[in-house]
């Protein structure tokens, strides 16, 4: 009881800050489409609603990606040029043979894939006729900071429009051999924030959605929230995604795992099927304790160490123990021959 009325408290406390905290706490409804207007003014909010499509794509069922994603994927992206390019989170269109935006109008276009950047994790369509769809201006996501209010914009549904406040700006490492330098988590989630745009003010795009997540601000009592791309990672990649398909940067080398922290250690949950690991013997299970005979204590702290190697197609030296193992005992040396996600990937359109 006691623990409970201090968490209580705690919540409290922070809701004289963070009003829209209260959202998660007390239970209050997410605001409907209209809350648009009590942010902007009328002409920006016309903008922005418009601005905003829906995306269904489909993939082969032999996509590499079909497994794990799913062969059919719906979200949200953002246009943002007057030809009708629109940035939405990758993994919605990452090995797509078919894309369709719907506007606000209910039409629904024919779209390609132009970009997919696996760093940042950004993809990029274009509707193949015109679109007519009056496109947001890319906003200044540097200058994004803890307590900031911005709105996070879908295309439909129950709660398009979810006012939110920025709780968290850190790094970010995913399981997948992801990791961002500074991330951006808000409050309340929104509840379909795949390719959601994230707006300021002045009906600027700041970010991009990508997922739910249950950690928005470590250590305070917040709930749900959802973590945005910044958008500021576009622009130096933008002509490279535009003329090629992908980033000019070289690609960082690719393992193929999917990793977990469990108990301050990192876990392998899954080598990818004919993937470099998975060719050099890593299993389900097996525990990293190094890269190269340096320990180390976290996925961000992996990734950093295997990246600060070189580029794809290095030999990556992981130091690993079975899970069945004798934690005592000396770990297992594996040199693994580092690829691109992108040779992996199947990737039509020239990407």
């Amino acid at each position: 009881m006691l623990r409970t009325r201090a968490w209580l408290l705690s919540v409290a406390a922070w809701m004289r800050f963070f009003p829209i905290i209260a959202v998660i706490a007390t239970g209050t409804a997410w605001p409907t489409a209209n809350a648009v207007a009590d942010h902007l003014p009328s002409n920006l909010a016309g903008d922005v609603i418009g601005a905003v499509v829906r995306i269904h794509a489909e993939v082969a069922q032999d996509a590499r990606t079909a497994a794990t994603l799913g062969p059919v994927r719906e979200g949200n992206g953002v246009v943002i040029d007057s030809t009708g390019l629109i940035l939405t989170i990758g993994y919605l269109i990452l090995e797509a043979d078919k894309v369709e935006v719907t506007d606000v109008h209910g039409r629904t276009l024919p779209a390609g894939v132009v970009g997919y950047d696996h760093d940042t994790g950004f993809g990029l369509v274009r509707t193949l006729i015109p679109a007519g769809i009056t496109p947001l201006r890319l906003g200044d996501s540097t200058a994004l900071r803890v307590g900031d209010e911005v709105l996070a914009v879908s295309h439909a549904g129950p709660t398009p429009v979810v006012p939110a406040q920025v709780v968290s700006r850190r790094s970010f490492a995913g399981y997948w051999e992801y990791l961002l330098d500074s991330a951006i988590f808000t409050v309340p989630p929104h509840p379909d924030y795949g390719g959601a745009v994230l707006v300021n003010s002045d009906g600027q795009v700041l970010g991009i959605g990508s997922l739910l997540v249950n950690d928005p601000a470590p250590g305070l009592p917040v709930g749900l929230g959802n973590m945005f791309v910044p958008v500021d990672l576009l622009p130096p990649i933008l002509a490279d995604m535009l003329e090629t398909g992908r980033s000019g940067k070289p690609p960082h080398p690719w393992l193929g795992i999917t990793t977990g922290e469990v108990n301050g250690r990192v876990v392998v949950t899954r080598a990818t099927p004919d993937g470099p690991a998975d060719r050099a013997g890593i299993q389900r299970g097996d525990i990293v304790v190094g890269i190269a005979g340096e320990q180390v204590s976290n996925i961000e702290d992996m990734l950093r160490k295997i990246w600060a190697l070189g580029d794809a197609g290095i030999d990556v030296p992981l130091d690993v123990k079975a899970a069945t193992g004798n934690d005592q005992g000396a770990p297992r040396r594996v040199v693994i021959k580092s690829s691109s996600r992108y040779h992996w990937l199947k990737l039509g359109g020239g990407l």
